[in-house]
Order: C-alpha cells, then sequence, then structure tokens
C-alpha cells in the first residue's frame, strides 16, 4: 500500500477543519452584519471602548493625579479636533483633561449633578454615528469620569469598535474551541483507531495456512468489528473449503486406486510380455495419481498442525523405508548427519514425503549404480545424488524426460514450512536442498 495514502486522521483533520473555518465565516458574517446594523447597540460599544482607552493615559501617584493622552488617540482629540470631543474628570469636579471649551459644556453632562456610571445619548439616528455618553472608572482608590462625543464620526472609528468586538468575542473564542475541537477529535480517532491499527499489523502476519490466524476485534469500534469478524468468517470458509477438498482428493484417489489395483491383479494372469508392459504402464499411473492427489491434499495443511521435529530421526525412518525400493533399482542409499538432532517446527508426515520423494526422484532420473546421499543438519535436508564414476556428467542420460509432479509436492512442502526448494549441482551430479527457518 502506499504511503503517499493519507491516514485517517489526516482526512478528518482537513474535515473538521475546514468545517470549523466555515462555520466561522458564517457567524462572523452574521454577527458582523447584527452589530452593524444595530445602532444602539453599536453606539454603547463605541462609548465603553473609547472611554476605556482615554482610561488608560490616567495615572495617580500619592495622590496626585496625571494624564497622557495614548499615543493612538492624539490626532482625534487635538483642540481644534473636528467630529471629537473628550473631557475627563475626578470626583470632586476637577479637570483632569478636555478637548473642548464651550463645546463640552453645550454637550456633557453638568458636573454638579449626581454622575452615572454609564450614560449615552444618541443626537442624531442613523450613521454615522452622532452621540454623547460617558462612564464612570476607579483607578487608584479615585473615581474618574470620563465623556465622550462624536459627531458624525469622520475617522470611522465605529469599524475599528466594530473589529476590536469581533476579534475579542468571536475569533478568539472560536479559535480556542477550534484548537480544542481539533485536538480531541485527533486524539479520540488516535485512540479509537489503536485497536484498528493492531488489527492492520495482525492483518500483515495472518497466514493463510494457519487455521488459528484471526484478527482479534474486541476492543475495535462496532463498524470496524463487523469487518474483522467478516473477514475472519472468510477464513474459516477458506478452512472449510480445504477441509472439504482433503475429502475429495482422498476419495478420488480411493475410487481410482481400486479399479488399478483390481486391473493390475487380472493382467497378473495373463502371461504375455504386453501384459507386463501394461502393467508397468499401471504402475505409473498410480504413481502419478497418488502424487496428484498428494499435492492437492497438501492445500488442507496449515501451520496449526506445527510440531517439534527432529530432523535426524525422521530421516533415518524414511531412509530406512524407501532403501530397500531404491536397491531394487540397482542404486545405493547413505543418510549423513551433522549431530544427533536437528530440530524443526513442521509437520512429520509431509516432511517424511519430500524425504522419500527426493530420494525417488534421484534415483528414477540418474543412471543405474547411482549412489544417492541424505544429508540432515541444523535446519538442512539435503539430497545428492553421485552418478557412478564410468559414467560422465556429460554422457548422463536420465530414465525419463522430465522430472515429474513429485518435485513440486517436494516444493509446495517446502513453501508450507516457510522454505524453499534449492536446486543446484557438484561434480558428481544434482543437489536437492529445503533449508528451514531459524
Amino acid at each position: 500500500m502506499s504511503r503517499n495514502r493519507p491516514t485517517l486522521g489526516a482526512i478528518l483533520t482537513k474535515r473538521i477543519a475546514f468545517f470549523a473555518v466555515l462555520a466561522m465565516l458564517v457567524q462572523l458574517a452574521v454577527v458582523t452584519s447584527d452589530y452593524y446594523w444595530n445602532v444602539g447597540e453599536l453606539s454603547r460599544l463605541y462609548v465603553e471602548q473609547e472611554t476605556q482607552r482615554l482610561s488608560e493615559g490616567i495615572s495617580v501617584f500619592n495622590g496626585d493625579v496625571r494624564y497622557e493622552l495614548p499615543d493612538t488617540m492624539r490626532d482625534r482629540y487635538r483642540q481644534d479636533g473636528d467630529g471629537y470631543l473628550a473631557r475627563i474628570r475626578a470626583a470632586d469636579g476637577t479637570l483632569v483633561f478636555e478637548s473642548c471649551d464651550a463645546a463640552c459644556e453645550d454637550r456633557f453632562l453638568p458636573k454638579d449633578i449626581d454622575r452615572p456610571d454609564f450614560w449615552l445619548r444618541s443626537l442624531k439616528s442613523g450613521k454615522p454615528l452622532t452621540l454623547v455618553g460617558g462612564r464612570a472608572f476607579v483607578i487608584g482608590d479615585e473615581r474618574f469620569l470620563i465623556d465622550v462625543a462624536t459627531l458624525g464620526d469622520p475617522q470611522d472609528v465605529v469599524t475599528k469598535v466594530l473589529w476590536n468586538e469581533i476579534i475579542e468575542h468571536l475569533i478568539v473564542p472560536m479559535s480556542i474551541l477550534l484548537v480544542l475541537v481539533l485536538g480531541a477529535t485527533l486524539l479520540s480517532v488516535r485512540q479509537a483507531l489503536k485497536p484498528v491499527r493492531a488489527a492492520a499489523d495482525a492483518a500483515d502476519q495472518i497466514d493463510p495456512m494457519d487455521a488459528r490466524s484471526h484478527l482479534k476485534f474486541d476492543e475495535m469500534p462496532r463498524e470496524v468489528a463487523h469487518l474483522a469478524v467478516a473477514v475472519n468468517r472468510a477464513f474459516d470458509r477458506v478452512a472449510e473449503l480445504m477441509r472439504s477438498q482433503k475429502t475429495l482428493t482422498s476419495g478420488i484417489a480411493h475410487e481410482i486406486r481400486t479399479p488399478l489395483a483390481a486391473m493390475k491383479l487380472e493382467l497378473g494372469h495373463i502371461d504375455h510380455p504386453r501384459a507386463r508392459m501394461v502393467e508397468a504402464d499401471l504402475d505409473d499411473l498410480v504413481r502419478f495419481v497418488s502424487q496428484l492427489t498428494t499435492l492437492a491434499r497438501l492445500e488442507s495443511f496449515d501451520h496449526g498442525a506445527f510440531e517439534i521435529v527432529d530432523l535426524v530421526a525422521l530421516s533415518a525412518s524414511a531412509v530406512e523405508q524407501v532403501a530397500p525400493w531404491v536397491y531394487e533399482n540397482q542404486h545405493s542409499v547413505e543418510l549423513i548427519t551433522a549431530g544427533e538432532t536437528a530440530v524443526v517446527q513442521g509437520i512429520p508426515a509431509l516432511l517424511r514425503d519430500a524425504i522419500r520423494n527426493l530420494v525417488e526422484n534421484a534415483v528414477r532420473h540418474t543412471p543405474d549404480q547411482s549412489h544417492i546421499i541424505v544429508r540432515v543438519g541444523p535446519n538442512l535436508i539435503e539430497v545428492q545424488d553421485c552418478l557412478p564414476a564410468a559414467v560422465g556428467r556429460s554422457e548422463a542420460k536420465p530414465k525419463a524426460d522430465s522430472l515429474g509432479i513429485g518435485l513440486k509436492i517436494i516444493a509446495r512442502i517446502a513453501e508450507i514450512h516457510r522454505s524453499e526448494l534449492q536446486r543446484s549441482t557438484s561434480a558428481t551430479g544434482s543437489i536437492f536442498a529445503m533449508a528451514f527457518q531459524s
């Protein structure tokens, strides 16, 4: 599988981020529209933010009150400024700052009345804003009253007010929410996908030749667990088919061998050279059917049937069984072992068949008087045919035109045991080897 394919976490992250940003844009448009057309709320925000900025220039030290107009507001509240008015008084009426003369007295509340903490009056409806208002602040231990007014808002301060409100109450909270939602979602997805990731790793290790290989779905989410159950069911079905195939091939072998044996028995009563030729053909046919059914039956074996096998003891048993047949065919066989034991994991019956088939192939495809050597060592079975000294390798001719199906059976047995059938040549003949994993 290509590593360029995006992960599920990356896909979810992109989609969540897309819809979150889309939601923010929609909410931004709604909030902006609501604030922009709500003149009353916009006027209140203007007074609150403008007085807040003006209050930042007040400092109180040992009862001494000083005021310095913030740099961002110097141009707006010049003495000769047009469109903006501001006045700051202490609670006792002492003037701290003003950017107007008679205009302040005409538009702001008189200093001899009980001033509220917040007040606002629109001088003209609609936009641009034309209003007066004020707000009380406590700085240090003293109370200050800050009044502001705008006559047409020539510097479009209301836009800054609107953006400040959007940033403070919309963009910042939504950004924090987006980060938290993304983080929580990714963490949740990562935790939820842990069993799925473990199942994917287990799927890579599934052995189709092992009936015990299944995906564990106990901790998976329901949707993914359903897929794992389906995969396990498919493997169970494959195992069932393999068992059915074994039964079928065994039945075929039995049904074919019986009439072939009867035919050979009848031919034994006929005293004629042609009858002997037919008997030889029947022997080849019986051997071919046996090999064919053996090859088909191999598909029903699985790694769950593995057990500890001593290759030395097993090879000795196999050579002992096949030795009489080897000598009848004018060959000789020898077993050479490296050590007293050589333990591997495998299926004894199949390994015994592999050794016997290798020896039989060596006998059938070499000239008479050849010597067959079976070598067994740690994780290794090797069968070598040594041609007679009088026969050169270039002069040797096999008894058959091909190696038949026997080597296919051996190669399949090697594959079941996670090894490979290797063929090489030596000065005296051919070498077939099965090397097992250590």
